[in-house]
């Protein structure tokens, strides 16, 4: 494909290879339908930035009016320009704080954070899975599982792990990321996670479950280097050992420097697109002029 690297299937997004009938149509009918009229459009407007994806981004400018203008992560945690500028201004689910003083209690890139987002559901085998790795990586651990999806959790698995991890049922990501006691971000990989763990500097896990997933998973280990993908089993599942072999592989194995370093170099170049003169800086600024014009 023009502007892309080489794709391997699991690399595609989960629409383009899933069977028919195509899980969630309500859902696929709401992508496609944001996409009606782009070539119309005076302006399409991009959550990442011109080093990130400048060789997909020279594509697009071929066919579209396109602007790289991300992240698009509050101020504070990036160049601070606006020291007001510290949320999104909304939560889909009501933050806990408790994680940020548990957190201030671990020693830095110590911790493992988990969160599969605000959609993706585990299958209870899937999440006894997780819950098995987490408990073989020997590691600290902080754990996102929803409210809806609490009883998938194995059996008093939240009281017999309370002295390695924190179970939590929603937080304020963008603060555990920033946290220097979280050394991991094990993610769905959507692209709002993508991109936060990207700025912040946050090497990752990627364990896609469908969507943009999957091809986000493959620029996260095969194109910026800054994480591991998780290998599915014959059913689809993410096995404990090898969660734990990626988990492990992160925080201390023998390409963690590598990962650490690069996830460092792009948070330092995503800090510098958004900063004054930086390239999205520049795409925001030629935006707003021809909308003055």
């Amino acid at each position: 494909m023009p502007g892309l690297g080489l794709l391997e299937p699991r690399d595609l997004p989960s629409f383009v290879t899933d069977k028919e009938p195509v899980p969630y149509p309500d859902y696929l009918a709401l992508l496609l339908n944001q996409y009606k009229g782009l070539e119309k459009a005076d302006a399409v407007l991009i959550n990442s930035f011109y080093e990130l994806e400048h060789q997909e981004f020279d594509w697009m400018k071929s066919q579209l009016p396109v602007k790289s203008i991300g992240p698009t992560i509050p101020s504070t945690y990036l160049d601070n320009r606006i020291p007001t500028d510290s949320h999104y201004g909304f939560n889909l689910l009501t933050p806990d704080a408790a994680p940020v003083e548990w957190l201030n209690s671990k020693p830095p890139a110590s911790v493992v954070y988990i969160s599969f987002g605000s959609l993706a559901s585990l299958s209870p085998e899937q999440t006894n899975e997780v819950a098995l790795a987490l408990v073989a990586a020997n590691k600290s651990f902080l754990w996102v599982v929803r409210t809806s999806e609490l009883a998938k959790l194995p059996n008093n698995f939240i009281g017999e792990t309370e002295k390695q991890g924190m179970v939590v049922t929603w937080c304020n990501q963008l603060d555990v990321l920033a946290h220097d006691a979280t050394g991991c971000f094990v993610t769905h990989c959507g692209w709002n996670s993508t991109m936060e763990g990207i700025g912040l500097g946050v090497p990752m896990v990627g364990m896609p479950q469908w969507t943009d997933q999957t091809t986000n998973a493959k620029y996260v280990e095969g194109v910026w280097r800054v994480g591991v993908r998780v290998k599915s089993d014959e059913k689809g599942l993410v096995r404990g050992k090898e969660l734990e072999r990626c988990i492990k592989e992160v925080m201390d194995g023998e390409r963690s420097g590598e990962l650490r370093s690069n996830a460092a170099k792009w948070s330092k170049l995503a800090k510098e697109a958004v900063s004054e003169g930086g390239s999205s800086d520049k795409s925001i600024k030629e935006f707003i002029d021809e909308c003055c014009k």
